[in-house]
Parts: C-alpha cells; sequence; structure tokens
C-alpha cells in the first residue's frame, strides 16, 4: 500500500524534470542601471537645448553691444596685424573658465553638490563672454573695406582664420558644459560618477592650450 504514492511522487518529480526550466535572473549578472544615471533622458534633452541657445543667444547679442559701443578699430587694414585689447580680455575669461571647472571639478569629488553647481553655472557664464568679446574682437580687426587682394595678401585673413576656427571649437565646449550643467541640478553626478564633469574639464583645459598658440602666432605678425 505505501509503493503506490511512492510511485505516484516520483510520477510528478519526472514530469517536472521535462519540463522547461527558467532560472531566475541573476541580479549579479543583470544589474539595473541606477534610477538617477539614466532617467528623464527626455527632459535633461530639452533643458540642455534650451540653455545652449540661450548662452549662444546671449553670446551673440553681447558682441552685437560691444560693436554699437566701441566701434571698429581705425587702424584695422587687410595687410596689417593688430592687437586688440579684446583679446587679452578673452584670455582672461577663458583663464577663469578653467578655473571654475576645476573647482567644480574638485567640488564634485568632495559631494559638495551646491558649490559644484556654482562652479559650473559661472563656467558657462565665462564662456558666454568669451564668445560675445572674441567675436567682437574679430570684427573689429576686421578691414572695413575689402579689396581684391585682402582676401591673399597679409597676414590678418590667416588670424582670423585661426580665431574662428577656435571660436568654433569652444562653441562645442559650451554645448558640453551646457549638457553638464543640465544633468548636474538633475543630481546624476557624484563623488563615485563623475566621468562627464573630468570629460568637460579637459576640453576647456585643451582650448585654453590652442588659444595659447593663436596668440603666439599673433604676437610673431605684429
Amino acid at each position: 500500500m505505501r509503493l503506490l504514492p511512492i510511485r505516484d511522487e516520483f510520477g510528478e518529480f519526472e514530469k517536472q524534470l521535462n519540463m522547461p526550466f527558467d532560472p531566475p535572473l541573476d541580479p549579479r549578472i543583470t544589474a539595473p542601471i541606477p534610477a538617477r544615471h539614466a532617467g528623464n533622458q527626455s527632459q535633461l534633452a530639452v533643458q540642455f537645448v534650451g540653455l545652449t541657445l540661450l548662452v549662444v543667444a546671449a553670446a551673440l547679442a553681447g558682441a552685437w553691444i560691444l560693436t554699437q559701443v566701441f566701434g571698429r578699430n581705425p587702424k584695422a587694414s587687410p595687410w596689417t596685424m593688430v592687437f586688440h585689447p579684446a583679446f587679452a580680455i578673452s584670455s582672461l575669461l577663458l583663464i577663469r573658465g578653467s578655473y571654475c571647472l576645476g573647482k567644480a571639478q574638485a567640488a564634485v569629488k568632495q559631494e559638495r553638490q551646491v558649490e559644484f553647481r556654482a562652479w559650473l553655472v559661472r563656467g558657462l557664464e565665462a564662456g558666454g563672454f568669451f564668445v560675445a568679446v572674441q567675436s567682437y574682437a574679430l570684427w573689429a580687426i576686421s578691414p572695413a573695406e575689402r579689396g581684391a587682394n585682402a582676401t591673399s595678401l597679409g597676414v590678418r585673413p590667416f588670424i582670423m582664420l585661426l580665431c574662428m576656427l577656435h571660436v568654433l571649437h569652444f562653441l562645442v565646449a559650451i554645448m558640453s558644459l551646457s549638457y553638464v550643467t543640465v544633468r548636474a541640478y538633475a543630481d546624476k553626478y557624484d563623488h563615485e560618477y563623475h566621468w562627464g564633469v573630468t570629460v568637460c574639464a579637459s576640453l576647456w583645459h585643451f582650448l585654453g592650450i590652442v588659444w595659447i598658440g593663436v596668440l603666439t602666432v599673433i604676437a610673431i605678425a605684429l
């Protein structure tokens, strides 16, 4: 009488062995991405585009105001090069931005979030002012009257090309800083995760080194 229940139990066990086995997911293999690093991507994208356009528009407006207030350099000509004081001011703004990003990088490593975000905003302000002053400087040193030989003679067109290329590359730095700033206010960075801040600061420092090279070329051309 006792063999029948035992046989039934073995029969159920055999049925279970023939069924497909779906092991549970191992959280160590498929670890979910923390919500603080992956959430609200669409909202952050809209904020990033809005902040970038705001900074660029403010920079262009500032450049236009400078052209109306200070005017063009009267000594500008297609064949001679004059060091405009605006280049010195833009250099100071570039140094200011590098300093702000260095402080922001140090603050996020120590979990000083309020200070970290404040330094990012100051760096973004320095970047906007740099674009404004640099754009005005390019307009100020350009000759008011361009002849047929203005683009092929003298060193001024070459200097202006270098400065314009640097400004275009600097716009990329402003975009990256806007992206980092938006994510910083969304609490995406901490002492363990701040790779984006490091890359942004490194890009800014690199453009500062490039600007030193441009200044050297300007000094040689004087």
